[in-house]
């Protein structure tokens, strides 16, 4: 009996809980940010607030896209649908970029209106922001990589350009206080500074996320563990290519194995049966094994 299929729902399950966790945090977070920015005059926390709100967005995306690549495979789908997670994470990637620019934009035009200098207590709750963003950003990333998530990996990430825009909040508003007349503007630079930082991350995670699309290959890791795994089979004499293709959390193999060519067809196809439950035990993100027989002699 096949368990993959409960497998895939099982950690998928734990991607879309640590995403309604992230919907919850970053809601309450965006509205207590947004309150203290128009209160305390301070539009890098107001912008911090816009970055909690796309981070609602991205976990929503998220959670929609881990729950489709659940769905089994059918006649139309026949590898699955788990290509929704890495779509999902090209969604979340375009909405930080999106986040980004917003935020330059309007750093820059907040720069060009003079204004008063933000609120002291504004500190206080960025403070609070930051030790709960990185919390929650490393408490995410640990699950991406229980389950070998890029969209929740992003996610995770997206919590942590949340914590930048906040730590950078801190350093603008430390500024415009200590500085005073004159330094009013310190925290629009330093959302700004924070938008820049904010784009490095979501090109880097959009790469990542669109790579996975076109099947780049996996580690090297992954690879010798598969080819150590099947060559120590029983019957096995050598091993030729080996593909590797990651579709949502799982892997799908297409091995080429080297059997004596003086065996009788059924003797070789009961090798490769071997081989390929020999791999799906061993690497419980193995989904499914194409395993092509070949002879030693011609």
């Amino acid at each position: 009996m096949n368990n993959k299929p409960l497998e895939i729902k099982q950690m998928a399950k734990r991607g879309m809980n640590i995403s309604i966790l992230g919907i919850i945090v970053n809601a309450l977070l965006a509205i207590i940010k947004g309150v203290t920015g128009v209160v305390g005059n301070s539009y890098a926390l107001i912008a911090d607030a816009i970055e909690s709100l796309f981070d609602v967005f991205s976990s929503i995306i998220v959670w929609i896209g881990l729950r489709i690549s659940t769905i089994p495979p059918d006649e139309d789908h026949p590898y699955g649908h788990g290509k929704a997670e890495p779509i999902a994470a090209i969604v979340v990637a375009i909405a930080l970029l999106g986040a980004a620019f917003g935020i330059a934009y309007q750093s820059i035009q907040e720069i060009l209106t003079p204004h008063h200098a933000p609120a002291s207590f504004t500190l206080i709750v960025l403070v609070v922001v930051i030790i709960v963003k990185e919390v929650l950003f490393r408490t995410v990333l640990k699950v991406a990589k229980d389950v070998d998530s890029t969209a929740v990996k992003n996610d995770a990430w997206h919590h942590r350009s949340d914590a930048i825009t906040s730590a950078f909040a801190f350093v603008g508003i430390s500024i415009a206080l200590i500085g005073g007349d004159g330094y009013e503007m310190a925290d629009d630079y330093a959302a700004l500074c924070a938008s820049v930082v904010i784009v490095f991350n979501a090109v880097k995670l959009l790469l990542s996320a669109v790579n996975e699309v076109m099947d780049i290959a996996p580690s090297s890791e992954i690879e010798k563990l598969i080819r150590d795994t099947a060559i120590n089979v029983e019957g096995v004499v050598e091993l030729d290519k080996c593909k590797i293709r990651k579709t949502g959390l799982f892997y799908f193999v297409d091995l080429h194995v080297v059997v004596d060519g003086n065996i009788s067809v059924k003797e070789g196809h009961y090798i490769s049966h071997l081989v390929k439950d020999e791999i799906m035990k061993t690497e419980p993100k193995v989904f499914d094994v194409i395993i092509h027989i070949e002879p030693d002699i011609y």
